[in-house]
């Protein structure tokens, strides 16, 4: 779908807003402290009394995206220990939107699906001041795609009170992001075992064991994954414009990717070091081969057993311009095109492994515990977000 259709309005102060509704939205609950249950509403309302209606109403919105095949409940365990931990503080919304064989309909596509459930969302919710995302494999792409449809820049009358917070931002040596997400200031923007470089170069695909021609299989197979598989594997080549995940490292027309990803305050990668068999370590952490840390640098710690490795984000001077992403026509020049822009983000990135773990041929669902009872181990993880998120 090109950029501008899809019948968008323009709200106050320009916003953009996607035609949505606070209606029921099938397959996507929200969780608060004040809701007796998962609500499918997404409405947040207290339905039963008790001492709900004495807590004060949650300001933070957490959405989180499942991945290809996925669903809501992917989500699910992360969003209660969210809820437990800091009650009054947040509410998740574990969007429901993009299920299924759903996930094969395109980033595009599926990221306008988002964008609209989350305007849905923040309607139903006045009182909601910040956002985050929190996202698994495809939704992570997903995810960047909606904050672009989502993303508004800072207008002339919020100028004052954006140079303040970022003066404040840059003593406490955080991001200085600008502008809003849906209307609200976004704060973390976080992927799991996310393909964020695709899945088309070597061993982007652990599965295929680094064989050539198991991956030139795949690239020719990869309709069987519908319009994603073609993103994925960047092949969406059309009307001589550059593919999709090319395009989603610039501003590019009408959509703000790099912009909104430098509004939140803070982006972080999850990556699995090894034992996916899905997303590969370099893709899933925005990194050159030379740029993954050896084994030797790998730490023990107690609270978080399976986080081996954590890169502070950290500023680079990048040699880009948005023409590069034109210029790019192999594997190899379009995967140095992303990794150029998207490291002009500063990424915090966390590496995982579950090789000492019984449940390492699944690491990767475990790393956000899909479900517990087969990635259980990936709760330390889960943990580790939530400790380090900001509230």
């Amino acid at each position: 779908m090109a950029p501008g259709e899809g019948g968008e309005k323009k709200g106050r102060r320009g916003r953009r807003w996607l035609p949505a509704a606070c209606l029921p939205r099938p397959g996507c609950f929200t969780v608060s402290a004040a809701d007796e249950g998962p609500s499918g509403s997404g409405s947040g309302a207290d339905e039963g009394g008790g001492d709900g209606a004495s807590r004060r109403a949650p300001t933070h919105l957490i959405v989180t995206v499942n991945g290809i095949v996925g669903s809501a409940e992917n989500w699910g365990y992360a969003a209660k220990h969210f809820i437990r931990k800091h009650p009054e503080d947040v509410v998740v919304h574990c969007s429901g939107c993009n299920s299924a064989t759903r996930t094969f309909d395109g980033v595009d596509v599926m990221g306008r699906r988002l964008a609209e459930e989350v305007i849905s969302v923040v309607k139903c919710r006045p009182e909601l001041q910040k956002i985050s995302f929190v996202a698994h494999s495809l939704g992570g792409l997903i995810a960047r795609y909606a904050i672009a449809l989502l993303y508004e820049p800072t207008t002339q009358t919020d100028c004052h009170e954006e140079y303040e917070k970022d003066v404040n931002d840059a003593r406490s040596n955080q991001p200085m992001g600008q502008g809003k997400i849906a209307g609200l200031e976004p704060m973390n923007f976080i992927t799991f075992a996310t393909p964020h470089l695709g899945t088309r170069s070597h061993k982007q695909m652990p599965l295929l064991r680094g064989s050539y021609r198991l991956e030139k299989m795949a690239f020719g197979m990869s309709w069987l994954a519908g319009r994603s598989g073609k993103h994925l594997f960047l092949k969406d080549v059309e009307d001589e414009k550059p593919p999709l995940l090319l395009q989603m490292v610039t501003d590019y027309g009408d959509l703000h990717f790099i912009s909104a990803l430098r509004s939140f305050r803070r982006c972080v990668a999850y990556s699995n070091v090894c034992g996916d068999f899905v997303v590969g370590w370099k893709t899933s952490s925005i990194r050159r081969q030379h740029e993954l840390p050896k084994k030797e640098d790998f730490v023990d710690d107690v609270r978080y057993p399976h986080v081996v490795y954590v890169e502070k984000p950290k500023a680079r001077d990048v040699d880009f311009s948005d023409e590069m992403i034109y210029q790019a026509k192999t594997t190899s020049e379009m995967e140095e095109v992303m990794l150029k822009s998207l490291n002009r983000i500063p990424w915090e990135r966390v590496d995982v492994s579950f090789k000492r773990s019984r449940q390492r041929i699944f690491a990767h669902s475990t790393i956000q515990v899909k479900t517990y009872f087969f990635n259980s181990d990936g709760a330390d993880v889960v943990f580790h977000m939530i400790d380090h998120f900001l509230y």
